[in-house]
């Protein structure tokens, strides 16, 4: 049994209970903000601020993003989606893709998928080969070591969703036309933990 399996999926929130710790978390990380990038306090730019988001498709990434960054002024806030590879990015080594989009002394960038693609995604998909997934394991733990020892602050998130509120989110997002684009076969169809087949 993993560590995933022991997630009690059952707790929730009311949505007045939701709303209001919403409230309260999205006052603190515009004060945080402001504070980090030198607008409040003693005016000094703080060190900077990378926040991870991965999990499983369709839970709530870009939902939670969307929540987190509501309050900011998008000039103090840079979200970044990653999607697969590139075939330019593939010529290169699997983290330099990520490099323009961390911030500086005093920034805060928001990552909707990560380095952490490598050994989750292009593991499982076999797009990544034994060895590059293997060895990435070390250079993300070296990567993000760097990071921390020049002064960013790298936090991480993991959505978390059971098999089938997936495919539940799967099956509303196959008949919205406005959403239907999120979905591609290998949604439906990778063998992987938490994969679907389409009905």
């Amino acid at each position: 049994m993993g560590l995933l399996d022991q997630v009690d999926l059952t707790l929730s929130l009311s949505r007045e209970q939701e709303a209001r710790q919403l409230e309260l978390l999205q006052k603190r990380i515009l004060e945080l903000r402001l504070a980090c990038g030198g607008m409040l306090g003693d005016g000094k730019l703080g060190p900077p601020v990378i926040i991870l988001f991965e999990g499983w498709d369709a839970s709530g990434k870009g939902g939670a993003i969307k929540r987190l960054v509501a309050p900011l002024d998008p000039r103090h806030v840079r979200v970044s989606q990653f999607a697969a590879p590139t075939p330019d990015e593939k010529r290169h080594h699997f983290l330099v893709r990520f490099a323009s989009s961390l911030p500086g002394w005093g920034g805060m960038a928001i990552f909707d998928r990560s380095w952490y693609g490598r050994v989750l995604v292009e593991r499982v998909e076999k797009f990544a080969t034994k060895d590059q997934w293997g060895r990435a394991y070390s250079e993300i733990a070296g990567f993000e070591r760097s990071l921390y020892d020049e002064g960013a602050v790298v936090i991480k998130f993991w959505m978390h969703i059971s098999q089938e509120e997936q495919l539940k989110r799967f099956n509303r997002r196959s008949k919205d036309p406005l959403r239907q684009w999120k979905l591609t076969d290998e949604d439906w169809g990778i063998e992987a933990p938490c994969a679907r087949r389409r009905p």
